[in-house]
């Protein structure tokens, strides 16, 4: 199945950890905005598939009206204009790698490069295109998904993962990386390395331009996925980032060195939240009276409750 074509599994706007992300990076956005940043005449370019989530979000949230959403897939062209959710937003059909090398020169963009599946060669193509053509200023997203790309039950292993990503992946593999660096655990770091790696590779004909890391997530609604992110920069646009204070925001990573950041969403009812709410932010050994809660599930919630998504059934 295309990665452009999984709408047919995922309902991508009930993601609740998918979606905790979303609202992260318009908390980000909005911190940048403040700090100077116009965000709200950045081009935005994404996949919005059938769902339009991220377009939706930045259009109301942070005000952007440039809009393009590239498909794959023709065969669902028609539905995909059929939900295009603002008159703003321009569908193309074709590989996003086509329209990176487009994007104009006379403005900032974000891009969100959301793969749902394993690394690719075409994925690392699209962000080594990134860090060659975005201009200083615009900011990268890119998203993969970070589980084994060959299960354990089918003979998945250390061994086998790595012999999967240098096939897939092998301009962009440090030699001295052993198995271990592909093992369950260290995975996620390694593909986020991968990606950042491509990325520079595509930056290494500009001398005044670098990649400013800012982002690194990771997340699961079922599979695990990892989103790596950052700004192309030049000197200017680095003290400008630095200023901005976001630096100081739990879910920032500035240094990739660091661990990601994980979201992870407990499982609460209605009532729970609610409860929480009125608490929140808590200390660290905060405990509810009311009900049982573990501290690992407190301190989680402590830290997406602003961005945690309420969802509801409406019956019309």
């Amino acid at each position: 199945m295309r990665s452009t074509e999984s709408y047919l599994k995922v309902q991508y706007d009930v993601r609740p950890a998918k979606q905790v992300e979303r609202r992260m990076l318009v908390d980000a956005l909005q911190s940048l905005a403040t700090a100077g940043f116009q965000i709200r005449d950045y081009q935005y370019t994404g996949m919005g598939s059938i769902f339009f989530v991220d377009f939706i979000l930045f259009h109301k949230l942070l005000g952007i009206h440039r809009m393009l959403s590239v498909e794959f897939s023709e065969r669902i062209e028609r539905r995909v204009k059929f939900n295009r959710p603002f008159g703003g937003v321009t569908i193309e059909i074709g590989s996003v790698g086509e329209f990176i090398p487009q994007l104009s020169r006379d403005l900032k963009h974000l891009v969100w490069l959301d793969y749902d599946d394993h690394l690719t060669p075409e994925h690392l193509q699209d962000a080594s295109l990134a860090g060659t053509f975005l201009t200083p200023g615009s900011i990268l997203l890119v998203t993969v998904d970070a589980e084994p790309p060959i299960p354990v039950e089918a003979g998945g292993n250390p061994k086998v993962w790595r012999e999967y990503f240098v096939e897939n992946a092998g301009l962009f593999i440090d030699p001295s990386w052993t198995d271990e660096q592909f093992s369950r655990s260290l995975l996620p770091k390694t593909i986020v390395n991968i990606v950042v790696r491509a990325l520079q590779s595509g930056l290494a004909g500009r001398s005044n331009v670098e990649f400013a890391p800012m982002f690194n997530f990771r997340y699961a609604d079922g599979h695990e996925m990892v989103t790596v992110g950052g700004m192309m920069v030049t000197e200017s646009e680095q003290r400008q980032l630095i200023s901005s204070g976001l630096v100081h925001a739990s879910y920032t990573r500035f240094n990739l060195e660091e661990e990601a950041y994980t979201i992870r969403v407990p499982r609460l009812t209605r009532k729970e939240r609610a409860y929480l709410d009125a608490w929140m932010p808590c200390l660290d050994d905060w405990l509810p009276d009311e009900f049982e809660l573990r501290a690992e599930d407190v301190l989680a919630y402590r830290d997406v409750y602003r961005f945690f998504p309420a969802f509801a059934e409406i019956l019309l």
